[in-house]
């Protein structure tokens, strides 16, 4: 296949960040996707619905006035959220979902839960007005090896939770195992996950064999490839409960290039590439439109988006560097060639 079309994808899962980085961030994801789930874990973070409008006007604010794209906010759960703050929320016209973060399980989550024990009346109120929870799916005790905490996780905590509050919207967001493919596969209708490219393309050899390289380093880490092989089976197989979320998150490159380097993959300036390099892999081109632009909306209850994408056989170089405010970040695959090249089409 040479050439596919299909309808403008979206992102429901993305990093903007702020301030001056806004002006990177927002042109890359406006530049392919129509919408985008904003992750709220600024700092500090976005716990209630004016907060979120003053970060969705900042966003706004950085559009390119050629780009059409709407950003769908989310609030960051603590230990504090009351009930009142999810009603808020769940009735605000752009306000899509509220975000868990186990404190300390990745950037910014410091003011996440620490147990969710004490965001039980929180999670009953979200099951009450309809407010979909996402969820970084780790635990973070240090005596877990970090290569088994989403598993974990999902066996200590996401399976009973899910059992308390049987008419709560759950997205397991960035999928990296075996075990959170069969969790969702084997959960009702309002389970999903979203899948990232890089977790599609890589596995922990890409990171570590030969040397550690830093641009692959993301949390949830890249885990075995028999992991990538279920990933790359859930995401080409049809079934809506598995749809596109990069988590594309920009660090500049000092920070990446650390003795502590920060964890995080910045893919949004060719998210659809990648994607489309993962699918061709497997021979199932025909199901990335479902992927990317169709399963996401349902899930949510939202209309699909009415533009679309081209996507065509033609060879692009991923650059060295790109802009991040006044400094620079290196892109996922930074000087390594791409098959795929993605456009709007405009009618």
């Amino acid at each position: 296949m040479q050439e596919l079309i299909i309808t403008r994808p979206d992102d429901w899962h993305i990093h903007l960040r702020d301030n001056d980085a806004l002006e990177t961030t927002v042109l890359d994801v406006s530049r392919q996707f129509g919408r985008a789930i904003i992750m709220p874990n600024l700092s500090p973070p976005i716990v209630n619905a004016n907060q979120a409008m003053s970060y969705r006007e900042r966003i706004l604010a950085a559009l390119p006035e050629a780009n059409d794209f709407t950003p769908l906010m989310t609030i960051y759960l603590t230990d504090t959220t009351t009930a009142e703050d999810i009603k808020e929320a769940a009735e605000h016209p752009h306000i899509y979902a509220a975000k868990l973060y186990p404190a300390g399980a990745t950037t910014n989550s410091d003011n996440g839960v620490t147990s969710l024990d004490k965001i039980q009346s929180t999670l009953d109120a979200m099951e009450t007005y309809g407010l979909p929870l996402l969820v970084h799916g780790e635990v973070t005790d240090s005596d877990i090896d970090i290569f088994d905490r989403e598993a974990i996780f999902i066996e200590r905590s996401l399976a009973p939770l899910v059992s308390r509050h049987p008419k709560l919207k759950v997205v397991l967001e960035h999928i990296t195992t075996a075990q959170a493919v069969e969790f969702v596969e084997c959960s009702g209708p309002l389970i999903a996950a979203t899948i990232t490219a890089h977790h599609l393309l890589y596995n922990r050899n890409h990171m570590l064999a030969g040397g550690i390289r830093p641009h692959y380093y993301c949390l949830p880490i890249l885990k075995r490839d028999i992991h990538q092989q279920a990933l790359l089976k859930a995401a080409t197989s049809g079934n809506p409960k598995f749809f596109l979320g990069t988590d594309s998150a920009p660090h500049t490159t000092d920070k990446k290039e650390a003795a502590c380097g920060c964890a995080g993959c910045y893919t949004a300036r060719y998210a659809m590439e990648y994607y489309a390099e993962a699918f061709a892999g497997e021979g199932a081109l025909d199901k990335l439109e479902d992927f990317a632009s169709h399963f996401g909306p349902n899930f949510y209850g939202l209309d699909r988006n009415t533009t679309r994408m081209r996507l065509h056989k033609t060879d692009q170089t991923i650059p060295q560097q790109l802009p991040l405010g006044s400094t620079h970040l290196t892109p996922l695959g930074a000087g390594e060639t791409l098959a795929w090249t993605a456009e709007l089409l405009h009618d």
